[in-house]
């Protein structure tokens, strides 16, 4: 109980709180520029995946049908296949 009373007591002082770093407003900017006309998409893998073009219809590379991806997405991904 004595621990618990202490931690309490410690979080209350002021000062004692760990400070989050601050973003300039170019790297807030830069964010949010960078998301902007992109779309969530749920890829073959079953991750979830962010992308800024758009979806094609492309051959399967075992060249047996068509499948469909997203391209333009986040990371180092150009074209990510879709679940259908």
């Amino acid at each position: 109980m004595k621990i618990l009373a202490t931690m309490l007591l410690a979080l209350s002082l002021p000062g004692i709180r760990p400070t989050l770093p601050t973003r300039s407003p170019e790297e807030h900017a830069a964010v949010r520029q960078s998301r902007k006309g992109g779309k969530w998409y749920m890829a073959e893998n079953g991750h979830a995946v962010f992308c800024y073009g758009p979806v094609l219809v492309v051959q399967e590379p075992t060249g047996r049908g068509l499948q469909r991806v997203a391209t333009f997405c986040q990371g180092q991904k150009t074209i990510v296949p879709l679940k259908e």
